[in-house]
This record gives C-alpha cells, sequence and structure tokens, in this order.
C-alpha cells in the first residue's frame, strides 16, 4: 500500500517553462530527474507555430509533469517579430552555416520577461522556489533574453517582487541546466533521461504541422542530432 507523503519527504515543486520545443522537453527531463515536481507552463501567446502546444502536451504526460497549464496572451497586439506578425517572413537558409550573429526577426520583444512574470506568479502560489527555463547561450540564435547576465538580473529582481519573498517565504531560483551546452550535448543529456524527441516541436514556420527543416530553429536542432550521428526523431513522427 503506497501512503501519500508527508511534507517532510514530499518532493519540492518546480515550475518548468515548457514550449513544447527541444530545449524545454529536456529541462523538463531534468528537473525530474533531479527531484523536482514538475508543473509546466506553455502559452498560446499568439505564435504562428501554435503545433508547438500540442506537442508541449504530449512531453508534459510523457515526461510526468504533476500538472500542465496553459496561458492565453496575445503578443500579436505588439507585433515586432516574425512569431507573432504576419508581415514578417520567418527567414529561411539552406544551412545552419547562414545563420548570423545578429539578432533575428523571430525574436518575440520581452517574451522570457513575461514568461517568467507568470512562472514566478504560479510559483509563488504553489509554494515552490524553484524555475526552471531551457535557454542556452551556447547554440542560440542571439536572443538577449537567453544570456546568463540576464537571468542573474530576473532573479535578483524577481525575489524583490512577490509577498512571499518580503516575507522571507521563498528564495527562487531560476534553474538554467543547458545555459553552457550545445545543442548536441543537450541532446545527448535528454536522449540518457529517456526524452523522447519525436514528441517534440521546435520549427518556426511549420508546413502542415510538420518542420519545415530550414529556419534558424530547425536547423540548430538538426546540426545538433547530426552532431551525434543522427537523424532528428521529429522528422518522420507522425502529425496528430
Amino acid at each position: 500500500m503506497n501512503l501519500p507523503s508527508s511534507p517532510e519527504n514530499a518532493k519540492p515543486k518546480a515550475v518548468i517553462l515548457l514550449s513544447g520545443g527541444l530545449d524545454s522537453a529536456t529541462v523538463l527531463a531534468i528537473a525530474a530527474a533531479d527531484g523536482y515536481e514538475p508543473y509546466a507552463l506553455s502559452f498560446r501567446y499568439g505564435q504562428r507555430h501554435s503545433v508547438e502546444l500540442d506537442a508541449a502536451r504530449a512531453v508534459a504526460r510523457s515526461l510526468g509533469a504533476k500538472q500542465h497549464v496553459v496561458a492565453d496572451i496575445d503578443l500579436r497586439i505588439f507585433g515586432g517579430s516574425a512569431l507573432t506578425d504576419d508581415a514578417i517572413g520567418v527567414p529561411h537558409h539552406d544551412a545552419s552555416a547562414e545563420l548570423g550573429d545578429e539578432i533575428p526577426v523571430t525574436y518575440v520583444p520581452a517574451r522570457n520577461t513575461i514568461f517568467l512574470s507568470f512562472a514566478l506568479a504560479w510559483a509563488e502560489t504553489l509554494g515552490a522556489q524553484d524555475v526552471f527555463l531551457g535557454v542556452s547561450a551556447v547554440d542560440y540564435s542571439g536572443y538577449p533574453d537567453c544570456r546568463p547576465e540576464y537571468i542573474e538580473a530576473y532573479e535578483n529582481m524577481a525575489n524583490l517582487a512577490t509577498k512571499a519573498g518580503v516575507e522571507g517565504k521563498q528564495r527562487l531560483k531560476i534553474h538554467t541546466p543547458l545555459i553552457s551546452l550545445s545543442k548536441a550535448e543537450t541532446i545527448k543529456r535528454g536522449l540518457e533521461l529517456g526524452v523522447d524527441y519525436s514528441l517534440s516541436h521546435s520549427c518556426y514556420d511549420p508546413v502542415d504541422g510538420r518542420p519545415c527543416g530550414t529556419c534558424d530553429s530547425c536547423l540548430l536542432r538538426n546540426r545538433g542530432f547530426a552532431a551525434l550521428g543522427m537523424t532528428d526523431p521529429a522528422l518522420s513522427a507522425k502529425v496528430g
């Protein structure tokens, strides 16, 4: 007979930002492996690649999230990104070598700041001290809100921003276990933890629900699998 966990031996709760992509799926697996009870948080924010939410649901089920919430916000009212503004096309390239160092048009203004604010609110409600985020400063597309100095600054702010923090009941920690990993190293870690990457979706401009293979995200992802001598399993996964 399995008895309910007592407060003394219950797993600590953690909020996991889960887009449904490769990185966030890996982070969810890492949080679970590290002994946290994961609460997955995704967003329907007006993104053109909303098929990622179906992937997020599948990943959350597969990796045993305690709860999965999809928050609705509409960043299309601001535009300014190829992911939220139909007037801006998603860039495509023939190879990952063509990716530049400049901040690309797929950058969504203040997206991680907005998402982390929702995570902070849910963590306070849950009584959680930990938030996990799948950013990388190695294989990334030049987004400013993926840098270690940004994460450090946000964490400092977060601990000044809540009732629980002011009362000394919460000391929030933002975990970024992929921050110094390449895409190949991330995939290797996820495979060790049993992540089924065929369930994930990273494409910015899917065609009939399938990865386009030529957007920045697809190219970085494909390069990671190729470095391990593998083919991305999402390319052959069934839609729906």
